[in-house]
């Protein structure tokens, strides 16, 4: 019924920026929330942002006023623009959809991940 990808990782300096883009294919996106969430060796998945069918975001706390979450509804892609990158960033980000929760439990179409490396 659908299917999400991820692209747009790789390894950046702290300070840099980054943007990572998610293609979601299937007309059942346009009508869900959409959320990214990230996890880091050894460490539980956590959400990143979301963004619901209506435009409204939410941000974790330690990403507030550096990450930006968006979406073209017509095209169904989301973006995660990430400036002034930290060390602490470094994780796999993975793209999901479905319910507009902050339990990863909640969201029904994941993609596979992209590496975000920030080296200090």
């Amino acid at each position: 019924q659908g299917q999400l990808v991820e692209s747009g990782g790789g390894l950046v300096q702290a300070g840099g920026s980054l943007r990572l883009s998610c293609a979601a294919s299937g007309s059942i996106f346009t009508r869900v929330a959409m959320a990214w969430f990230r996890q880091a060796p050894g460490k539980q998945r956590e959400l990143v942002a979301t963004i619901s069918r209506d435009g409204t975001t939410n941000y974790a706390d330690s990403v507030k006023g550096r990450f930006t979450i968006s979406r073209v509804g017509a095209k169904t892609m989301v973006y995660l623009q990430m400036n002034s990158l930290k060390p602490e960033d470094t994780a796999v980000y993975s793209c999901a959809a479905w319910r507009l929760d902050t339990d990863p439990n909640a969201y029904r179409y994941w993609g596979q991940g992209t590496q975000v490396t920030v080296s200090s």
